[in-house]
């Protein structure tokens, strides 16, 4: 069977670029135009609305775009099937964390099943972490380390790897706006304190809700996207952070900051692999989700 329209469609899809898609699927941009004209000419209705400086997706296209994850799923969970009876997997598995846990975790967690497993291929994608579970809700990955929410969507499976609490972090320089007793909550001290935050996730929820506690708004200096950014910021003496703690002590940059003793202290963080339960039932996704030992 040849799938190759389906995954190029599906490429495309998701970069909406013809250059990067071609790229990704491994042909020249004249070959992938091709493919998509095709399959538009099959179907009948236009997938794509292009001119010479945008790609989008039309209606159609969308409502194509489940059927080709769905079909490209169904074909990969019936091989694996058919290829376990041989007690030999093949095929590959995207796995989407943060830069903290790719060396935080990946290796305890992919050794093994590397040596059970040698014929399956593992392809990492790293980034913000508060684009992990949406990431694999919309099936642009498998699997995922990410903190899990305050409400896992039903959607979804999780394991926990690890716990870790969220700390405030300080540059060592003296400043001036450093609270003088962050054990002690006070808002006239937090008030004039520059933030350095998450744009998005869990860790600027409780974040928000801890300054909603003390009755400010805090005076943010920066939103970035990734913790390993907000340690470099703090460092550099930009303002005052909050972190997942793993983070910290992983980060090369750990000696130039110190965690500050706030209290009330932030809630922890529960870090984990996640994955559609949909997807379980491939015997490729199976074996590395059943590889994993929950703590």
């Amino acid at each position: 069977m040849d799938l190759r329209p389906l995954k190029h469609f599906l490429a495309l899809a998701e970069t909406l670029h013809f250059g990067r898609a071609s790229e990704a699927c491994h042909v020249s941009p004249s070959t992938l135009s091709r493919s998509i004209r095709q399959l538009e000419e099959t179907l009948g209705v236009a997938l794509f609305e292009r001119d010479n400086r945008h790609v989008a997706l039309t209606r159609q296209g969308v409502t194509f775009q489940r059927y080709a994850r769905e079909t490209l799923e169904q074909w990969e969970q019936l091989r694996l099937s058919l290829m376990s009876e041989a007690r030999r997997l093949t095929g590959e598995i995207s796995v989407y964390c943060s830069v903290t846990a790719s060396y935080s975790f990946l290796y305890e967690l992919l050794s093994e099943f590397r040596a059970h497993h040698p014929g399956i291929e593992l392809k990492l994608h790293t980034g913000d972490p508060a684009e992990a579970m949406s990431r694999v809700l919309a099936g642009d990955e498998d699997m995922a380390i990410t903190p899990r929410p305050r409400q896992t969507p039903e959607a979804l499976a999780f394991k926990s790897l690890t716990r870790s609490p969220l700390v405030f972090i300080a540059p060592h320089d003296r400043h001036e706006w450093i609270p003088a007793t962050p054990e002690t909550p006070s808002a006239e001290q937090w008030r004039q304190v520059p933030m350095v935050l998450s744009e998005a996730g869990l860790s600027r929820e409780f974040a928000n809700t801890w300054f909603r506690a003390l009755g400010i708004t805090p005076r943010i200096y920066a939103q970035v996207a990734g913790h390993e950014a907000i340690v470099s910021m703090v460092g550099l003496g930009f303002g005052v952070g909050v972190v997942p703690k793993i983070v910290l002590d992983n980060s090369p940059l750990v000696e130039r900051v110190r965690v500050l003793p706030v209290k009330p202290e932030l809630p922890h963080y529960d870090v984990g692999l996640c994955v559609l339960e949909r997807r379980l039932r491939s015997p490729l996704i199976r074996a590395l989700w059943d590889e994993v030992v929950e703590r």
